[in-house]
């Protein structure tokens, strides 16, 4: 096989390799419930799915600090019993992560999910096997944003060896395209995810397959 066109490769988890949309809006809706505040409707509930979740308490439902911290510890409590595993692959995206692995390019999650959680749902589907790193917020969401995970991810694998020069990301949200680009590093966006068409500026590609995805990793 000819040099791929990517060096290393960072993978977002929620929208990219899992559909994890049940368990986080459902957790959501039990947190806003538990807190005697009204539920969001579905669709407003989506729209919480990849930025940090502190931000989106913030932004989202307008909670001061305080509020936002107590409305996390609920959120987690009931997202690790209940929700973590309500959640779906999608279709292809294992082959692809399977095929990465098998090229030796240097993968990373980079995930504004909490480590733990995201490692228990990579073990829970077997493809943590498939990664170098596995990068994803601190559990005090101090390391959340998506360009503070991509800083980390990037320099755990610095210091595994990994040749950087042509990293690339892989996302669904404009969080990650802009994350990504505040390291200078580009991103291909999944189509499969939960962004709108208007979050794939800025991107190098767009692809609505895995195999889409496979063809622009230079895979296939």
């Amino acid at each position: 096989m000819s040099e791929l066109p990517y060096s290393a490769v960072l993978f977002d988890l929620d929208g990219t390799i899992v559909d994890s949309a049940p368990g986080i809006t459902s957790s959501l809706a039990y947190t806003f419930d538990a807190m005697g505040l009204p539920i969001p409707s579905p669709a407003k509930l989506l729209e919480w799915i990849g930025p940090p979740i502190m931000d989106s308490f913030r932004d989202l439902a307008g909670f001061d600090p305080l509020t936002s911290a107590r409305a996390l510890a609920i959120y987690r409590e009931h997202y690790v019993m209940t929700g973590v595993f309500d959640a779906e692959l999608y279709p292809g995206v294992p082959d692809v992560l399977r095929a990465i692995a098998a090229s030796d390019v240097p993968l990373s999650l980079a995930t504004s999910k909490p480590e733990s959680t995201a490692r228990l749902i990579l073990e829970h589907y077997d493809l943590a096997r498939y990664f170098d790193e596995l990068t994803g917020a601190s559990e005090d969401e101090v390391r959340s944003a998506k360009a503070d995970v991509v800083e980390e991810a990037l320099r755990r694998l610095s210091r595994g060896g990994a040749d950087l020069s042509r990293p690339v990301m892989v996302g669904d949200r404009h969080h990650d395209v802009i994350g990504a680009a505040a390291h200078d590093v580009p991103t291909i966006f999944v189509t499969w995810g939960y962004g709108a068409p208007e979050e794939t500026a800025g991107t190098v590609a767009a692809v609505d397959t895995a195999h889409e995805l496979r063809v622009a990793l230079g895979l296939d």
